[in-house]
């Protein structure tokens, strides 16, 4: 009833929880079609290199091309139960245990330095700015993954030519980290679902990935008690 007595204060909260473990469902149906897609490519193509080796009547070099193919297979399939695994950990809080004191600018620098050959082959210059030391009680290395990840995304889909702008500093209290690029952008409807795991712009499936790697930055900074905000540069 509407009347607002406690019968109906009690069907009303049965309702809401019906709701809600209805779109749960639908999350969990939405999830497990994705990851059965991203699945299948990799073990499809191990399964035909492996039949083909089978059937090929090759020398010792031969078989082990085959065997170096299937073993990169294998190791992507094993980068995304990992990511996967990752988050799950994080979404638990089960990453708070090794909490330290960390310096988050010089985990910048060394992201920084760490993809310099990548954007030198691309010719993109990459420019770090954290100067000063920026504590923060955190996970090293959740941190140092969350930070490549984004910068992994600027090189990625920068244009040659392009910049590349790390900077770490703080603000009122708090560490600030901030990955700028002169790449393309993503579109103001869009960027709430590209933290969702999986999900890749239509101009991105092209380009090798699964689609967890802004999920898993998401996730790192809401285990620090911060949030990933994505902004135009203008332009």
């Amino acid at each position: 009833t509407r009347r607002g007595d406690e019968l109906g204060d009690l069907s009303n909260e049965f309702n809401e929880m019906g709701h809600k473990l209805a779109e749960l469902e639908s999350l969990k149906d939405s999830f497990l079609a994705k990851i059965t897609h991203d699945l299948r490519s990799p073990l499809s193509r191990l399964r035909g290199r492996l039949e083909a080796a089978a059937r090929t009547q090759g020398d010792a070099t031969t078989y082990r091309a085959a065997i170096d193919r299937a073993v990169s297979d294998v190791d992507d399939v094993m980068r995304l139960f990992n990511s996967l695994l990752r988050i799950s950990q994080i979404e638990a809080g089960a990453r708070r245990a090794a909490f330290q004191i960390v310096d988050a600018a010089a985990l910048v620098r060394d992201v920084g330095e760490l993809y310099e050959p990548v954007a030198e082959e691309r010719r993109i210059a990459i420019r770090v700015q954290a100067p000063e030391a920026c504590p923060i009680q955190g996970d090293s290395s959740l941190l140092s993954q969350a930070i490549a990840n984004l910068v992994d995304n600027a090189v990625k889909y920068t244009p040659s030519g392009g910049t590349v702008e790390i900077d770490a500093m703080m603000a009122e209290g708090a560490v600030s980290i901030r990955v700028a690029d002169s790449g393309p952008g993503i579109p103001m409807e869009l960027r709430q679902k590209v933290v969702q795991r999986f999900y890749r712009l239509d101009d991105s499936r092209s380009t090798p990935g699964h689609g967890l790697g802004l999920a898993l930055a998401d996730a790192v900074a809401r285990l620090h008690g911060g949030e990933l905000t994505l902004s135009e540069r203008e332009p």
